[in-house]
């Protein structure tokens, strides 16, 4: 089998990530930050793009890579149209509306086009892989309770169909031929019923669904939110999507998103603290159970995965309460740039046909 040399990136609103693969050797990883000072002058996203391309070809030749030893160029994917799961290759349709923010601005923009920047000069081919934009819903998943608000899919694609094809690969079997709930759960939480290879359900926790996370609220009773903006405690609709999306959750309960933070007060006996965790693992497994029920109860595995499924506390009270639905796997963290990797691997050994945007 042949072991192809590839470059991936996963961009964040602060961060750069880059790393490049040898079949399953990593050759170099590195993570950049980046200041508030060095993000300021940058005004759209093709000054971003011109301001992290040369980071790259930095990283490149800092670790002796040679552009002309790579086979191909992966980003983490934007928010294009909903699209089916898969490798992309980037084209012309799919760089126009990322860079025009069609679909909405978000850093994951960015990892089409540098693999574009990168790829192109060199006669490469650039994918993305399993966008946050992945949508397999089901008809009956689409309702909301009005016509005019259908539900949308927009969960942790990338992370979730990799853990999910790594436990199907670890035990003998297929994706396309298990019913699995995954939970990514890290800055946001996002759970998805796997039907057989499809994503026929999900928890959107970029729209509010859910359990509450580090900063998102998640479902909230909707009358009271009503109240809240009617009573004038909220300026404007800024003001709510700052406190749902950034200043909800554990930050809002504990004044700190830190999960290390709190499993620690936890041990010491902050009972309010466990009251709080507990609650997010309270509804983690509530939402767990409803994915159940989207698969008639006929569960392979249940997966729990991101960074916060390090916290074997919290990792415990989920299994406590989801035990009884299927026999439960942890992944702890989530390795983003090997994903990547390996839906361009996919591609590249012919095991599936990149798809067209």
């Amino acid at each position: 089998m042949s072991e192809y040399r590839i470059l991936t990136m996963n961009f964040g609103s602060t961060s750069t990530k880059a790393a490049v693969f040898q079949g399953e050797e990593v050759l170099c990883n590195e993570t950049l930050r980046h200041s508030r000072e060095e993000l300021a002058p940058i005004k759209t996203l093709a000054e971003n793009a011109e301001f992290r391309l040369p980071l790259i070809l930095s990283f490149l030749e800092r670790n002796g890579i040679a552009m002309d030893s790579l086979d191909a160029i992966v980003g983490r994917g934007g928010l294009t149209r909903p699209i089916q799961s898969g490798t992309y290759m980037v084209n012309d349709a799919m760089l126009e509306d990322l860079l025009a923010c069609r679909y909405g601005t978000h850093a994951c923009n960015l990892g089409a086009i540098l693999a574009d920047k990168v790829a192109k000069p060199l006669g490469l081919p650039a994918y993305v892989v399993d966008p946050g934009v992945v949508d397999e819903l089901c008809d009956l998943a689409r309702l909301s309770g009005h016509p005019d608000i259908p539900r949308r899919s927009v969960f942790h694609a990338l992370n979730q169909k990799a853990m999910a094809r790594r436990f199907a690969a670890e035990n003998g079997k297929k994706y396309d031929e298990l019913n699995l709930i995954v939970a990514h759960m890290g800055g946001g939480i996002t759970v998805g019923a796997h039907k057989q290879g499809q994503v026929v359900d999900v928890s959107n926790g970029t729209d509010g669904e859910g359990p509450y996370s580090a900063e998102r609220t998640g479902s909230l009773p909707f009358i009271n939110i009503l109240q809240l903006v009617e009573s004038g405690a909220m300026g404007d609709t800024k003001d709510l999507r700052k406190l749902m999306s950034g200043g909800g959750g554990l930050a809002a309960y504990l004044g700190t998103t830190d999960g290390r933070a709190i499993n620690e007060r936890v041990q010491q006996g902050d009972e309010y603290a466990e009251l709080v965790y507990h609650g997010m693992a309270y509804q983690i497994a509530k939402e767990i159970g409803a994915m159940g029920a989207v698969l008639c109860g006929k569960v392979d595995q249940i997966i729990l995965t991101g960074g916060l499924a390090y916290d074997e506390m919290l990792m415990g009270w989920i299994k406590e309460q989801v035990s009884f639905l299927a026999p439960v796997t942890v992944y702890p963290g989530e390795d983003e740039l090997t994903a990547l990797k390996e839906g361009a691997e996919r591609v590249l050994r012919g095991e599936e046909e990149a798809r067209t945007y």
